[in-house]
């Protein structure tokens, strides 16, 4: 098994996923869907899959990933071509639960797949592929949905998205998917608990850097638009800034596969929570759209190239046969940021402001980094 072909069939697959977010956003204010439906809508993406998250991972472990991706496909395909068929609110929401679902599956089982591929000093390469291939297609399906729903409507839409799962599927079908084997201890197949896991201290530090950058992440993506609306910049202004924040994390993406054996995963990690704690802080004293973005560019160095070091440090401390499992307490951890922080921090900004949001997310960084240096620092003693 080829990393590239892994690359291809994540690159076809979560295009659609990417592309459909933004056509359901789309689809449901063209339906003339209040903002709390939309929230709401695309919070299923997130909120339903993180219920199956850890079963899912250790079905992968113990079945393989071949059946699971292909159901996953299979599922995002059937939601879209519901979508295509049936466009109303109420289907939506079926839609949206359905594609998060299944692609929850396809993420679960390509991390699986760069895990075993190679050898273990292999996995930061691996994973840093992975990450600059979900940047590549989170770029595209965006970008494709729009035009074409501008071109052709929504509900062609839903069926070119289709037609990228459709070549996934048939992608799978025609190269059957074989990895080496993922050894599991008896003491492993014994009883599973998800609380075993996070008594492992490295295990541990790697689960809390992970769901608090990507909180910093859902944070930054879900408040510049509120706050830059606060300052009266247009909205083509607040797409830059955001542009630039993406632009800085396919960037690191792209010159992390070759030069990721010269890092270590755990200074670099570090770094990122301290350097995206500073800047979270900075951010909303800025008013200049020039600083505003040159801050966004920072913070995308600093958060784009710590996925794929989580990803290598988690597998790599995951006991024997339990790394699907390690990646479904990450993938539900980071569903619980995606689905909660929105709706936490937008009760908070409509209280108190944006300012005291950047500070609180700040805060935690800062704290993160403390705790994981501190884990280091005995690790090594």
């Amino acid at each position: 098994m080829n990393i590239r072909f892994i690359l291809l069939l994540t690159i076809l697959l979560h295009l659609a996923f990417s592309g459909s977010r933004v056509t359901l956003s789309l689809l449901a204010l063209h339906l003339n869907a209040t903002p709390l439906t939309v929230g709401i809508l695309i919070s299923l993406l997130a909120a339903v899959p993180l219920v199956f998250a850890v079963g899912w991972g250790r079905t992968i472990d113990r079945v393989g990933v071949r059946k699971p991706l292909l159901i996953g496909a299979s599922l995002a395909l059937g939601a879209l071509l519901l979508g295509a068929a049936f466009p109303r609110i109420e289907v939506l929401f079926v839609v949206s639960a359905v594609v998060g679902s299944g692609f929850m599956l396809v993420h679960i089982c390509v991390n699986q797949v760069a895990g075993l591929l190679g050898t273990p000093e292999q996995r930061s390469r691996n994973f840093s592929l992975l990450a600059l291939a979900f940047s590549t297609s989170g770029f595209l399906g965006p970008t494709i949905s729009g035009f074409a729903i501008d071109l052709v409507g929504h509900r062609m839409t839903f069926l070119l998205l289709g037609l990228n799962t459709v070549a996934g599927i048939v992608l799978m079908l025609l190269r059957p998917i074989r990895l080496p084997a993922h050894p599991a201890s008896a003491e492993s197949q014994d009883r599973k608990r998800v609380g075993d896991l996070f008594r492992i201290r490295d295990l541990r530090r790697a689960f809390v850097a992970s769901a608090v950058l990507s909180m910093a992440w859902d944070l930054f993506t879900f408040v510049t638009p509120i706050h830059g609306t606060r300052l009266g910049l247009s909205a083509s202004v607040i797409g830059l800034i955001l542009g630039s924040f993406g632009a800085a994390i396919f960037l690191v993406r792209l010159v992390l596969p070759a030069i990721v054996h010269r890092l270590s995963e755990w200074p670099l990690l570090i770094g990122g929570m301290f350097a995206t704690g500073a800047a979270m802080a900075v951010f909303p004293l800025i008013e200049s759209v020039s600083l505003l973005m040159t801050m966004a560019f920072v913070l995308g160095l600093a958060i784009g190239g710590t996925q794929p070091m989580i990803m290598s440090l988690l597998y790599n401390t995951a006991p024997p046969g339990r790394g699907g499992e390690v990646v479904g307490v990450r993938t539900f951890l980071l569903n619980v940021t995606q689905s909660g922080i929105p709706l936490l921090f937008g009760i908070v900004g409509s209280t108190m402001g944006m300012t005291p949001v950047f500070w609180t997310m700040a805060a935690v960084l800062l704290l993160g980094g403390a705790y994981s240096s501190r884990g280091n620092a005995s690790h090594k003693a």
